[in-house]
């Protein structure tokens, strides 16, 4: 897990484009923008529901649209006056890398990861009960993966299910909830509606600029 190594990663990688690749206009790091941002991206090891790192994360950076990022910087200011920070699991995906997903989804045989993301439902209908698509937002670079750690204990609040659980439990209308997993996802859904994005019904996790920029393009680029 990469968190709170932000500061480091900037003190030795000055000046900041000499570290990144070039993106496309529209594009930033988000590090570039909030410094102090954590991150788990789990689609660049083998910590997510296929089980091993995914086509087209080459490395473990976080990049947005710039719109998407200006909105979030806005998030974090607020949660840092609570001792909070964002943690994103992952933000901009090429499309090659739902492409993987395709692949894994129809290989019906390889259920190493069903015990721990998707006990209850059957990997026949994850296409069918919309936990996996031929494209996703994330490919558009406004859609991000994320919860909410506390900066003392550098824990991730309880939200009532892990990140990438594919169930019910992790429908944003859930109620079979404790008091203080439904005080935090509360938190975490007001906090980003209030600065302009939208949720995804199944994933209390997934968010979208509501304003997005490139809202009918996918892009294909590499996370590098």
């Amino acid at each position: 897990m990469r968190i709170f190594k932000s500061f480091l990663l900037l003190a030795f990688c000055l000046p900041t484009w000499y570290c990144f690749a070039q993106l496309p206009e529209g594009f930033v790091y988000v590090e570039s923008v909030i410094p102090n941002i954590q991150y788990d991206l789990r689609y660049a090891g083998s910590n997510n529901f296929v089980g091993e790192p995914i086509d087209g994360y080459e490395r473990e950076v976080v990049i947005l649209t710039q719109a998407a990022t200006s909105a979030l910087k806005k998030v974090q200011d607020e949660l840092n006056g609570f001792g909070l920070s964002i943690i994103i699991y992952d933000s901009y995906r090429p499309q090659q890398s739902v492409d993987h997903f395709i692949r894994w989804a129809r290989d019906l045989d390889d259920k190493m990861m069903k015990p721990r993301f998707y006990p209850d439902v059957e990997k026949r209908n994850l296409f069918k009960e919309e936990y996996i698509a031929s494209r996703s937002g994330h490919s558009r670079g406004s859609t991000l993966d994320i919860s909410i750690v506390d900066l003392k204990t550098c824990e991730s609040l309880d939200m009532g299910s892990p990140f990438d659980f594919f169930g019910k439990e992790s429908w944003v209308a859930n109620t079979a909830l404790s008091v203080v997993q439904r005080s935090n996802r509360a938190l975490l859904q007001s906090i980003m509606k209030k600065y302009g994005f939208r949720n995804y019904a199944k994933e209390w996790w997934h968010f979208t600029l509501n304003s997005e920029p490139f809202p009918k393009t996918y892009f294909n680029f590499p996370v590098r």
